[in-house]
């Protein structure tokens, strides 16, 4: 699933693109299950002829600013969304495209189609109720909100809080693993062990891990590009996730893999021992 470096790079790219200040034409909607709200009809009706005023982020979502609404979109774990010229062939899966007045198209892809646009109406209504209890991101949260957050879920393994969206808005498997690795913290532990300068260590190492991926443009296994059509580049730079087996780059011991949280989860077993 693309988390907050990938969004973002997306965010950034469609802005680079020249996305603000184009107005929407017409809206092809192949797969209603791409608008999550209203109809997909409606949809239509009430986006085209609208401008693209600014493209925000919040967390994982992507905040389209038209003039007079918003558009919210959620890409969950095979969504994409860039810009394209009309003469390239438009690839299976592509759910929604907007026509723009420049002659390019907006196009939104999903072969899981779990993602989508929700249209968020002028008072904020419908807006999904994940998009509505985000906690800060990992640059605004404070020490005294970590801790308190850490104190409250004592009892669950340190991975589940990182990966709680009204926590630490943004991160998801990926990096809440390469945070823990950075941080030294096995993801087991409970929230109640751990210490106030690991917790120090914890959110510096959050936020430096969010400024590296976003140099390298997010990382790529299969899915995710940007809102060019490219791929990352962040995961020739991964400590743990996805390198069961290989030596730690730090220690050299194979990188462990287990399920914690209800995830499958990375990590050094010399680097990040269970027991402290």
């Amino acid at each position: 699933m693309p988390e907050l470096p990938e969004v973002e790079t997306v965010r950034r790219t469609l802005i680079e693109g020249g996305l603000v200040g184009l107005s929407i034409v017409s809206v092809t909607v192949a797969h209603p299950d791409a608008v999550h709200w209203p109809d997909p009809a409606r949809f239509a009706r009430e986006v085209t002829g609208r401008r693209f005023v600014d493209v925000r982020r919040r967390g994982k979502f992507l905040l389209f600013d038209l003039d007079g609404r918003t558009l919210a979109c959620h890409l969950r774990m095979t969504g994409r969304l860039w810009l394209s010229a009309t003469t390239e062939p438009e690839l299976s899966h592509t759910h929604v495209v907007c026509a723009l007045s420049d002659g390019r198209e907006l196009r939104f892809r999903d072969v899981r189609r779990f993602g989508g646009f929700t249209l968020l109406e002028p008072d904020g209504g419908m807006a999904p109720s994940l998009l509505a209890r985000l906690g800060p991101e990992p640059d605004e949260v404070s020490a005294a909100a970590f801790a308190a957050a850490l104190q409250r879920h004592r009892r669950s393994p340190v991975k589940a809080l990182l990966l709680d969206q009204a926590v630490v808005a943004g991160l998801g498997n990926i990096y809440a693993d390469e945070a823990l690795h950075r941080a030294g913290v096995h993801p087991a532990r409970t929230c109640g062990s751990v210490s106030k300068q690991e917790q120090k260590v914890l959110r510096s190492a959050m936020r430096a891990l969010v400024r590296d991926a976003l140099r390298h443009r997010g990382t790529t296994f299969l899915d995710f590009r940007d809102g060019a059509g490219e791929p990352g580049a962040f995961q020739a730079f991964l400590r743990v996730y996805g390198r069961e087996g290989l030596p730690c780059r730090h220690c050299g011991t194979p990188i462990a893999k287990r399920r914690i949280a209800g995830r499958g989860t990375h990590f050094c077993p010399r680097c990040q021992p269970e027991g402290e």
